[in-house]
Order: structure tokens, then sequence, then C-alpha cells
């Protein structure tokens, strides 16, 4: 039994958010009562593999090692790194580990103490998740070792969508590979959560009873809640479908992903695998634009006449449009839209263009308050809008942080 147990006041959680090119890291210290936990610091490493890695580093208003060049060739090297960083001299002690997970699997249904068992069901859950589980794994084992007096914590992007109903998470296949799991699951549950977290605390102390949320980023998604609770998701079994990303393709004609196998030289394991690299690498935006993945030089390229960008950005945003519209019919109508990721949050010409032909579902937005550059939860939508349309940040770190405070005191 580790020495945090029962132990949730004045607690330092470590919260380490891992994808496959980069690693946000921060310390929360968790406080009384209610009490939402405190950042003391985050920081990130990026460009993981790409032989130009950074770290940055960020504790109040003061920054540290800020933009730093970094060897960090794989993310157990960048784990290396962020420990090396969070135990420097004077900095407070690591008390527990939190890890946000991208897929649990098919035996495990919610966040959870980390145990060899419960690693051991990892390994087989990144199958489902190649793009990410198989990355975060050597993460968590290298934070075990380091931190081996600590309570360590899985949280997970598909909890969050526990709340669908058997009709949105069930595939009409056979009956034997719906046994083993096969099943509509759904991410970005934690960046969910916390938009629903902030709606309650920061916005107008309810959740809107029938709300999308749009989380645009390098992954991309779109979810239908009804009174604050998933009712479905684009994402499925894995996080390559749904709307079109920034290297995977969204949703595609099964006879589409045979057809690409057949097209491969090689064995089928061959051929197999050069497909998964193809559409969840080399898919997307950065296919349809011939831009790197960036929204920023996307954009750029289309404001400079690039046909192929422009195209990209209008299959983008008709994708992300076509779900809202499904979401408005399946729950009857919208109370809300939220538009968080990094793109979401940071795009206002996305959400614009994102918007634009909603307006028979009664959207409109304030072009002045939406261009604003500010920070947190805010309403874009205009006077007239019968849909409010809201700006949030996405902070799946705190909500990981809150997770781990319970779970330690059980």
């Amino acid at each position: 039994m580790d020495a945090i147990r029962g132990i949730t006041e004045g607690m330092h959680v470590l919260v380490i958010n891992s994808g496959s090119s980069s690693m946000k890291f921060s310390l929360f210290e968790t406080g009384q009562g209610s009490a939402a936990p405190r950042l003391v610091y985050d920081g990130a490493v990026s460009g993981i593999g790409g032989g130009s890695a950074s770290l940055e580093m960020h504790e109040g208003k003061e920054s540290a090692g800020n933009g730093s060049a970094v060897a960090a060739a794989t993310p157990g090297e960048a784990m290396r790194l962020v420990m090396d960083t969070v135990t420097a001299a004077g900095r407070p002690g690591i008390d527990a580990v939190g890890y946000r997970v991208v897929h649990p699997g098919a035996t495990i249904s919610d966040h959870t103490r980390l145990t060899p068992e419960v690693l051991r069901a990892l390994e087989g859950a990144a199958e489902f998740a190649p793009l990410h589980d198989p990355a975060v794994l050597p993460v968590i084992r290298a934070g075990m070792e380091r931190f081996p007096q600590c309570g360590h914590f899985a949280c997970f992007d598909t909890v969050f969508h526990r709340t669908m109903p058997a009709a949105a998470t069930t595939y009409p296949l056979p009956e034997e590979y719906r046994d083993r799991g096969v099943k509509r699951y759904g991410f970005h549950g934690l960046s969910c959560e916390s938009v629903v977290r902030a709606m309650r605390l920061q916005g107008e102390g309810r959740v809107p009873e029938r709300m999308v949320i749009a989380h645009l980023g390098s992954g991309c998604s779109v979810t239908a809640l009804r009174g604050g609770r998933s009712v479905d998701t684009s994402m499925g079994l894995t996080p390559t479908g749904g709307v079109v990303m920034g290297t995977r393709p969204g949703d595609l004609d099964p006879g589409l992903m045979l057809y690409l196998v057949r097209a491969q030289k090689g064995g089928t394991e061959e051929a197999v695998k050069a497909v998964e690299a193809m559409v969840n690498h080399a898919s997307g935006m950065v296919a349809l634009s011939g831009q790197p993945n960036d929204m920023k030089a996307v954009r750029k390229a289309a404001d400079g006449g690039d046909a192929r960008a422009l195209l990209a950005l209008e299959v983008f945003t008709r994708a992300v449009r076509k779900a809202i519209g499904s979401y408005s019919w399946l729950l009857g109508g919208l109370d809300a839209i939220v538009f968080t990721g990094g793109i979401g949050e940071h795009d206002a010409r996305t959400r614009a263009e994102v918007l634009e032909g909603l307006d028979g579902l009664g959207v409109a937005i304030n072009s002045s308050s939406n261009e604003a550059k500010e920070s947190g939860l805010r309403r874009v939508d205009a006077s007239e809008s019968e849909t409010a349309v809201y700006v949030i940040e996405a902070q799946e770190d705190l909500v990981i942080a809150e997770h781990v405070q319970r779970m330690a005191a059980e």
C-alpha cells in the first residue's frame, strides 16, 4: 500500500499528458474539501522523435527552459527529461502521478490505480489505439520506476462516454466481435468533462440541456450531450474515426479500407501495417493540403490561393458542420455549441466557417466577440442567436488531478 492512500489535502499530483510527438506535464497541489487542485507549474516537451525537440516550463509568470533544445527521440526519453525537471532542487516532492491514457481496451471501464494487471490489460488495448497507447506505456513504466513511493493512476479518454446508450455504441457486426469489445468507445472524454466542469463552475451555474462539444485540434471529435452526459460522439472503436483530423481521415467506407489493403505491396501483415500507418500519420489535412500538421500553415497556404489548402479547409469544416447538424437532429435542437481544443480555442476563422450554413438551426455568431483574443470561458454568439456559442479552454490535466485526488483517498 503506498504512503498517500487516504491523504488528499496538500498532496502534489504530477499529471502526464503524453501524445505521439509531445508530452505535457503539470503539477497540482490538492486543496481542502471541495477546493479545486491548484496549478503549481506546467510545461511540455514538443517535437519528440523529430530531431528538434524542445522543453518549456512555466511557473506562475516565470519560465524555465523556455524553448530550450533537448534530445528526446522517444516518449521514454521525454519522460526522463520531465522527471529530471520536476525533481530539480527546490521543487515540491511528488506524491502521486496521473497519466492520460487514450484507450482502456475491452476489460477496463473506469479510471484506475495502475497495477501489473492493469498494465498487462493496457498492452492488449494497444491494438485499439496504435497511435497513442504504445507511446504511453514506456512513459508509465518510467514514472513508476522513478517514483516507486507514489501512487500511479490512469485516466482514460473513454470513460466520459460510458453514458452513451447501446444504440450509439453498438456496431452492426457479428456478435463474436462485439463480444471481444468491438464497439464505439468515443474519445476526448477528459476534454469534454472539463468543458462540463467549466460550464457548471464558471458559466451560468448550469450545463445547457442540449449541447454539442467540438474538440478541434490535431485530433478532432464532436460529441452530443444531454444534461451534461454524453449520448453520442463521432469517434468510434479507435481515434481514427469521425470528422477529418490533422493526420487522420475520419470516417471511411469499409470497402475503401479493403481496397487500400489490397493496393499495398507485400503480404497481408505488411499491407495492414502500411494502411494503419497511412490512416494514423499520413491522411487527413496533411494529405489534402500538402502542408505540415499545423492549421496556421494550411491557412497561410490557402490565403495565398493554394487550391489544395483551400479544399482541405472546406473538407474539414464541412465534416465538423455535418456532425453538429446531425446531433442537432438527434437532440431535437441545440441550446449550446462549444469549441475547444487547440484549433477550436484559437482559430476564429475555423469557428466562423464551421458555423456558416447553420443559421437554419438558429445559430448566429458575433464577429467581434469571435475574433477577440481572450482566454477562459466566453460566449461568441450574436444577440439574435437561438443557440449559445462558447469557446472554452480544455483543462484535461485539472480533471486528471481531481480524479487522482479522489482515487488516492479510496
